[in-house]
């Protein structure tokens, strides 16, 4: 995660030395991050639409050959095929934000490593120090920002580590409208307590958004519902985990990410691409009920064409199976008996 944070954490100093602020350093790179992968949302939202599209196609092969996987796994190569699609498309997207992610979160729980560049060993003393005077917890899941917190409050307490390093870590303002970003949320009645709750909301928020934009059903339609509330919960309890600063990059994440899926379900909405490939499919099956119905009626007049047009698909498939099967006997002088329907 430290060789993944690295550049990233090389453009968030670069902001802090700009803004002087460590709140408004999250915001801005934040932003900038959300903008750094938009090209890959939008062609993620794409292949998801392009799916729905043909949904309904792909869900009438699974039931038709839910017994046979090989000829399921066949037919939807070929539909696959047909319709230009991908299926690891929609994954790549997902594949190539993950560094990305690991690499944001290293940057957002090191201040100390990428903001200030102080080196593994100031570090570490830093954390003993802390850790003696109970500052920090030994399983904590973010220990930088806590450090920083407990050394701008008693920096006696931290003389080991030099003036510079002290000076340092106490020019890094923590502060960003009223709240300490080093300090971990409580159950108590003050403005921390609001980054927990407002985690929770936003994830709560960005699920609903994701679940009304895809559409489910059935299992699928279970597990969005399980989703929707589990990680909503876990994202607010381990809110009160880590330091402010982490609440604070995912509040304003989540908010970013409605932004921008409901942007992109106006321009790309799979639940409407695939309610309308539906209506599509029915209408068009229906246009070939009917005209089975018509040639039907055409037939009574004897002409082959129309008797073809009458036939369903299986019983054309099954006349030119039996005239396949009669020449065959012919040709090495066997007997050839037609076999009923139930038969083949």
């Amino acid at each position: 995660m430290y060789i993944l944070g690295v550049p990233l954490g090389f453009i968030m100093r670069l902001i802090y030395n700009v803004l002087q602020n460590y709140g408004l350093t999250l915001v801005v790179f934040t932003v900038f991050v959300k903008a750094l992968m938009i090209p890959l949302a939008v062609k993620q939202q794409k292949s998801s639409a392009k799916m729905a599209a043909f949904r309904p196609q792909l869900e009438e092969i699974q039931q038709k050959y839910a017994k046979n996987q090989q000829k399921m796994s066949e037919e939807l190569q070929k539909l696959y095929q047909k319709e230009g699609y991908n299926p690891m498309s929609g994954c790549l997207p997902a594949l190539i934000q993950f560094p990305i992610i690991f690499g944001l979160y290293d940057v957002i729980y090191k201040p100390m490593t990428h903001i200030l560049h102080l080196g593994d060993a100031v570090i570490e003393q830093a954390k003993e120090i802390a850790l003696d005077l109970g500052s920090i917890a030994a399983n904590a899941y973010s220990v930088e920002p806590s450090i920083i917190s407990a050394v701008q409050n008693n920096p006696d307490a931290f003389s080991a580590l030099g003036n510079d390093v002290i000076t340092k870590i106490q020019g890094l303002d923590l502060n960003f409208l009223g709240i300490n970003l080093g300090i971990r949320p409580e159950l108590a009645f003050n403005l921390l307590l609001l980054i927990p709750l407002l985690s929770f909301a936003t994830s709560m928020l960005m699920t609903m958004v994701s679940m009304r934009s895809m559409g489910s059903a059935g299992a699928e339609a279970g597990a969005m519902k399980m989703t929707m509330y589990m990680m909503p919960l876990m994202s607010g309890w381990i809110a009160f985990q880590v330091p402010a600063g982490v609440g604070i990059y995912w509040i304003l994440s989540n908010v970013l990410s409605i932004a921008q899926s409901l942007i992109l379900n106006k321009l790309y909405n799979p639940r409407e691409m695939a309610e309308k490939a539906k209506a599509e499919l029915e209408a068009r099956r229906e246009q070939e009920r009917q005209e089975r119905q018509q040639a039907k009626a055409l037939a009574k007049n004897g002409s082959k064409e129309a008797k073809e047009k009458a036939m369903s698909q299986k019983e054309i498939n099954r006349q030119k199976l039996a005239e396949a099967r009669r020449r065959n006997a012919e040709k090495y002088g066997e007997q050839y008996i037609e076999a009923g329907e139930d038969d083949e």
